[in-house]
């Protein structure tokens, strides 16, 4: 997410780095560099000029305290702009329950949001949660929604015929809507805005009277989506974005410029295929992420998702099954990668990161190795001589060399725990883990 955009504004401050004093040529580079990383991202050009300006202003003559950096002064303030253009969210103090109208061009992810949408409320928040389908001109459509319902266990309207009109069957449907906390109806797009497209979304919209109107925009579009929501905005008075595709967009513009070009806030974001991939929108957490200073505590909410309890509490606790328990919990968070994306100083240095392998296929095969081993050998790993390896390596169908990697790195990761352990003080995490994996 918004690796690109990461890495040059990295460079930014590394620039800056042990620098003491905050000059009037360094303000001048920093904002020219940061003017050139928003524009190679493709971030508005009216929201380019708005954020440096403004930078320009606060870092101007800016005195700097003993125990501040021009690198932490400068990266203090862009995460301020950085959060006030993306706006203040509070989707995550709860969900109220009524009508909900999804609405967006064809192939923006619409259908699929909607289910995710829908299981979220559901499984989060305890809601009894209906989708409705009114998307009458994609023939699969309506087969898509009532399959993704099928099976993830949600509620889907199935009384009409998908001969009716969107609004006959939005009047049938507001009948039931009484039995549910939320009903999500998922209206039809089209490859552009046009006049038909509008007419149908404010007929739906009389009839079911949403308390929230969601347009849904493939943030890979970029600056394009961003020209379609103005358009729907001024047609049905949008109440919030939801951004699909976050996880593919290295670059980062439309959702940098969204709040500012449409005037709507960003309300949730898609984040991967699966069905519990969305995410409530956090302005700050997001600009950390982009900001290379990780998202520790929405980390926590995803191992929370999956019941996990904190077996380590320090590098006494690890155990080779603790690791395969940890190995298949990072996997259920978007693997390796995912699980990096939540660290500070990560989108930096994570190609150096356990030897730079990110292959989700290797935990897999470093599972098999683990689960080879008798519970004496995975609760003391010294004993493993080499008869014992050569049986592990036979019996998880791997090379010695592979079941040697593998306790080495379990060595390391033990180390690296110690170290971690250490870090809660430290003013520099990013600069602690660079040593850390040198």
């Amino acid at each position: 997410m918004f690796s690109e955009l990461s890495k040059k504004l990295a460079n930014v401050f590394m620039r800056v780095r042990n620098r003491g004093i905050l000059t009037p040529e360094m303000v001048d580079n920093a904002i020219r560099d940061i003017r050139v990383s928003m524009l190679d991202a493709d971030v508005a050009l009216q929201v380019v000029r708005e954020v440096t300006n403004l930078l320009r202003e606060k870092l101007s003559g800016q005195e700097i305290i003993k125990s501040t950096s021009p690198e932490q002064t400068i990266s203090k303030y862009l995460n301020d702009e950085i959060v006030r253009l993306l706006g203040d969210n509070d989707s995550g103090s709860g969900v109220k329950n009524g009508t909900l109208l999804m609405c967006g061009l064809q192939g923006s992810g619409k259908t699929t949001t909607s289910a995710k949408l829908a299981n979220l409320f559901s499984k989060k928040y305890s809601k009894r949660v209906l989708l409705v389908s009114l998307d009458t001109t994609r023939a699969a459509a309506i087969e898509q929604l009532r399959k993704l319902a099928l099976l993830n266990g949600l509620s889907f309207f199935d009384d009409f015929k998908e001969t009716e009109a969107p609004t006959a069957i939005a009047k049938k449907a507001m009948k039931v809507v009484s039995r549910f906390d939320i009903t999500i109806f998922d209206t039809a797009g089209r490859m552009y805005v046009n006049d038909a497209l509008m007419e149908e979304l404010i007929a739906v919209k009389n009839i079911i009277k949403p308390r929230e109107s969601f347009l849904v925009i493939d943030s890979m579009m970029g600056q394009d989506a961003l020209k379609s929501a103005i358009a729907f905005n001024d047609n049905i008075e949008l109440t919030g974005l939801i951004m699909t595709r976050i996880d593919g967009d290295n670059r980062g513009g439309a959702c940098l410029s969204a709040k500012s070009v449409t005037n709507c806030q960003i309300r949730y974001m898609g984040t991967g295929e699966k069905i519990d991939d969305i995410e409530i929108f956090h302005p700050e957490r997001i600009a950390s992420r982009i900001l290379d200073n990780g998202d520790i505590i929405s980390f926590v909410e995803k191992l929370a998702e999956q019941n996990a309890d904190a077996e380590i509490k320090s590098s006494k606790d690890i155990t080779m099954d603790v690791l395969v328990t940890h190995f298949e919990r990072i996997k259920k968070i978007g693997g390796i990668e995912g699980f990096m994306k939540y660290l500070p100083g990560m989108g930096k240095i994570k190609d150096k990161f356990m030897g730079g392998t990110v292959d989700e296929k290797n935990i897999d095969r470093q599972v098999a190795i683990i689960k080879s081993m008798t519970k004496k050998e995975r609760n003391n790993p010294k004993i493993l001589n080499a008869s014992r390896r050569r049986r592990i390596a036979a019996g998880s169908g791997q090379q010695v060399s592979d079941v040697n990697r593998l306790i080495k790195k379990y060595e390391e990761i033990k180390v690296m725990m110690k170290k971690i352990e250490k870090m809660a003080g430290n003013k520099n995490p990013q600069a602690a883990l660079e040593r850390l994996l040198k």
